[in-house]
């Protein structure tokens, strides 16, 4: 996800969605951990999507 369409999200529909994302990298990392993923670096483009979702959400806080 582009920080483009972060932006566009509202604020608290962003902090549902960094819950969901987190629960989802948690359980991807998980069932790498079990058996092998067929694409690991979705590991890391998620948590990077995470880490920019967060960013946003800080920023939007910091700017009221």
């Amino acid at each position: 996800m582009k920080i483009a369409e972060i932006r566009e999200i509202a604020t608290n529909e962003l902090a549902e969605r960094i819950e969901a994302e987190v629960a989802n990298y948690n359980q991807m990392v998980l069932n790498h951990s079990i058996s092998p993923l067929d694409n690991p670096a979705q590991i890391k483009k998620l948590r990077r999507t995470i880490a920019r979702m967060k960013a946003e959400l800080h920023q939007r806080e910091l700017n009221k």
